[in-house]
């Protein structure tokens, strides 16, 4: 892996709660997306840029309008989780991420996934990227 994709694929973890599972021990479905929030807010951060700063200064925020995920080995309680994330597109408005959530001990793919968001500002009309970080999006974009 050369250093352009080290620095495109962000990476995050976390460590399943006993809350966020179900009746038969199995991380309850939702709590993926969560993760890729997680994931996609630190690909954020890894990328020099700061998403709460974004909202606030550049009064632009990144709303979620398409997900997809495909579940593959359920999680567990106290598994430890890698969560990768690699931006797909960013053009305009509109910004998509992948995402593949794995266990730490053997690195098996337990989800992957996809989000599509538009870019919209305090009146939750659509608007474009702010210049900064559409910039910075593109530089991070994986071919």
């Amino acid at each position: 892996m050369d250093n352009e994709q080290k620095t495109s694929v962000g990476e995050a973890r976390v460590r399943v709660r006993y809350a966020e599972t179900d009746q038969m021990g199995v991380v309850y479905h939702s709590n993926y997306l969560i993760w890729f929030e997680v994931g996609r807010v630190e690909l954020i951060r890894q990328m020099g840029l700061d998403y709460k700063r974004m909202e606030e200064k550049e009064g632009c925020g990144i709303s979620v309008v398409d997900v997809h995920a495909r579940y593959r080995v359920p999680a567990r309680y106290d598994d430890e989780l890698v969560i990768q994330t690699r931006l797909l597109a960013a053009r305009g408005a509109v910004v998509k991420f992948g995402y593949r959530i794995l266990r730490l001990t053997d690195s098996v793919l337990l989800c992957e996934g996809e989000t599509m968001h538009v870019c919209v500002g305090p009146d939750m009309k659509k608007r474009s990227l702010p210049p900064k970080y559409a910039e910075r999006f593109a530089a991070h974009l994986i071919s």
